[in-house]
């Protein structure tokens, strides 16, 4: 069962008298639970794909569904509130509020859509996770490590159906990125969460199910669709 899909979905950016195709006509499905890598060099559309799946961008041209409902014909407002309770967002560059302690980072979702916290909920999370001790913590205090461990748990806090994550290894050395990338796994795995994952690094690539590989704003390979 398809949880998202985009038909044929385009950005295109003039610059001047020129005309930048970022994304060119993609059209992809995204099954509900799996784990999705979209790889491919810089500038091949990575990050556009991801952010128009995510409803952080607007597509020149074409479309988005989430759950067979078109992202972009929600209202500014309706597409947050989608955002904030259906999608979780990790990032490359964390984006904690350095004022914040980890454990007010990790309810900012929570808080901002006025519901009531899961506590047994995020004690599981925070515990897989690995940063109990370290809630207390402002985000200068922590390694990098933590500090996308925060993030993590921050953007599961509502129970999101979907996570897209931009690069989320990318700040980190060797050691610390392969165990954020098992704890992804695992907790889209456990969770049943769809797992969206933008990397330039093949061997992060390779941990996922299905590798959709980006070259100048199209499709160049799908392991998730066989070859005649």
């Amino acid at each position: 069962m398809d949880i998202i899909r985009c038909e044929q979905l385009s950005k295109i950016y003039n610059a001047g008298e020129g005309r930048v195709a970022a994304l060119d006509g993609v059209t992809l499905a995204f099954e509900k639970g799996a784990f999705t890598a979209i790889t491919g060099p810089s500038g091949s559309g990575k990050s556009t794909l991801l952010h128009l799946l995510g409803g952080l961008d607007t597509p020149t041209s074409g479309k988005v569904y989430y759950q067979d409902e078109e992202l972009y014909k929600y209202r500014d407002n309706q597409l947050s509130v989608l955002r904030r309770r259906r999608f979780g967002f990790v990032f490359q560059s964390y984006n904690l509020v350095r004022e914040l302690t980890a454990w007010e980072n990790i309810l900012l979702p929570v808080m901002l859509d006025h519901r009531k916290c899961d506590q047994s909920y995020l004690d599981g999370i925070i515990e897989i996770l690995g940063i109990g001790d370290r809630l207390s913590h402002l985000p200068g205090a922590m390694s990098g490590g933590q500090q996308q461990r925060v993030c993590i748990a921050r953007a599961l806090a509502n129970k999101p159906s979907i996570l897209f994550a931009d690069e989320p290894t990318g700040n980190l050395d060797g050691k610390s990125g392969r165990e954020v990338l098992a704890l992804l796994k695992r907790l889209g795995y456990e969770l049943g969460i769809t797992l969206v994952l933008v990397t330039h690094d093949q061997s992060v690539a390779e941990q996922a199910g299905r590798i959709i590989e980006l070259r100048d704003g199209i499709v160049a390979r799908d392991s998730g669709v066989s070859e005649a």
